[in-house]
């Protein structure tokens, strides 16, 4: 029977790197998940149109982190291209996020400078001292109006919720911007990988023994390993004691055309018309220059694999139940999105992934100080 140093529970991002960085130092790593692929939520596939299309969602990179570009460019080269989106409203696009464009498109005006917006926006923010919830957040920065056109009604599609009942964090994600920046996300390196998702962790999980299609729990006392890292919902790890955390899922409607582009936009997203929230032909992203498209049409629910950890209070009280569970277990870390019930970027959980491994090394050589 093999004898490994480390078990690593998931083959997405937090699973992937950490396998990679300790097999680099010489550890034995075996890596198993349940699904029937590499990548996690992240992996990609050429179908029958040839069009490279992401399986779970668009993932698009980003981040400001140089130790991040640095590490994942040893796998990839890469595709650079600033994210675009728009919204539309009874049929017409607007720009988004909320910038001075939005503004102008949206109540017919010709503001120019920061200052003309912020003026602007005075006139139609309520006043809300302490924002309790996402809806008064929004109404705090950009009144009624823009909140009814472009964040209510998708947010009841996206969370299954009233703006009411979630954190101000997940509205906070989006920036109110006071310029002409129509770029969906801040960071300054934005870029795909230039082979796919796939072809970067196929060269990441290089000569790592993988096991696909395995679930932790039918084989946790098959395997022998010192130490666990589990990227998995920490209540499934935990038997659901004290109850399932709440995520939101997506569905995927796949259509395929015989043209080079069905939409201007790589993401148009539909706050208020239609059950799906958004359609996206990821070409206009990936870069590809092919005869024919396929695009996405996401349908948010409840049932399916995990994807957004819930932004409420009572989920987060009872994670903190659950990550009490997992403080008392030695040599094993909980790393990522499920694990850590956190809505985290790839960058984030890259950069996680590399904070772990350097502290699992110190504390191998705090350990190796002791017995000597």
């Amino acid at each position: 029977m093999h004898y490994y140093d480390f078990l690593i529970v998931g083959a997405g991002f937090a699973g992937s790197v950490l396998a990679e960085r300790l097999h680099s130092v010489g550890k034995k790593v075996l890596v198993i998940d349940k699904k029937n692929h590499i990548g996690g939520l992240c992996y990609d596939f050429y179908d029958e149109n040839g069009v490279l299309v992401h399986k779970y969602g668009p993932h698009y990179f980003r981040t400001n982190d140089n130790e991040v570009i640095y590490y994942l460019s040893k796998f990839t080269e890469w595709n650079y291209h600033y994210y675009k989106v728009r919204v539309s409203i009874k049929n017409k696009l607007y720009t988004f996020p909320i910038n001075i464009s939005t503004i102008n498109e949206f109540f017919g005006l010709n503001l120019k400078t920061p200052e003309e917006m912020q003026n602007f926006l005075k006139t139609k923010r309520i006043e809300i001292e302490n924002p309790r919830n996402a809806e008064e957040y929004l109404l705090s920065q950009i009144g009624e109006e823009l909140y009814e056109a472009f964040f209510k009604n998708y947010t009841i599609k996206q969370w299954g919720v009233h703006p009411k009942e979630l954190d101000i964090s997940v509205v906070q994600r989006i920036p109110i911007r006071y310029n002409f920046n129509d770029n969906y996300v801040e960071e300054s390196f934005q870029a795909m990988p230039k082979d796919g998702y796939h072809k970067l962790f196929e060269r990441m999980l290089k000569n790592i023994p993988v096991e696909l299609g395995v679930n932790f729990k039918d084989v946790k006392d098959l395997i022998k390993y010192k130490k666990l890292i589990y990227t998995g919902p920490i209540d499934e790890f935990f038997d659901y004691k004290y109850g399932k955390l709440k995520y939101r899922s997506l569905r995927f409607v796949y259509e395929r055309y015989d043209v080079e582009y069905y939409q201007q936009w790589g993401q148009i997203n539909y706050p208020n018309e239609y059950e799906f929230t958004r359609i996206v032909e990821i070409k206009h992203v990936t870069g590809q220059k092919i005869p024919k498209t396929t695009i996405v049409k996401e349908y948010p629910c409840d049932e399916g694999d995990p994807y957004y950890p819930f932004p409420n209070p009572v989920q987060h009280s009872l994670y903190a139940k659950y990550k009490e569970e997992a403080n008392k277990l030695d040599n094993v870390y909980f790393i990522g999105r499920l694990a850590e019930y956190r809505y985290l970027n790839m960058d984030q959980v890259i950069k996680n992934a590399l904070q772990l491994f350097k502290k699992i090394l110190n504390d191998e050589q705090k350990s190796k100080g002791r017995v000597t």
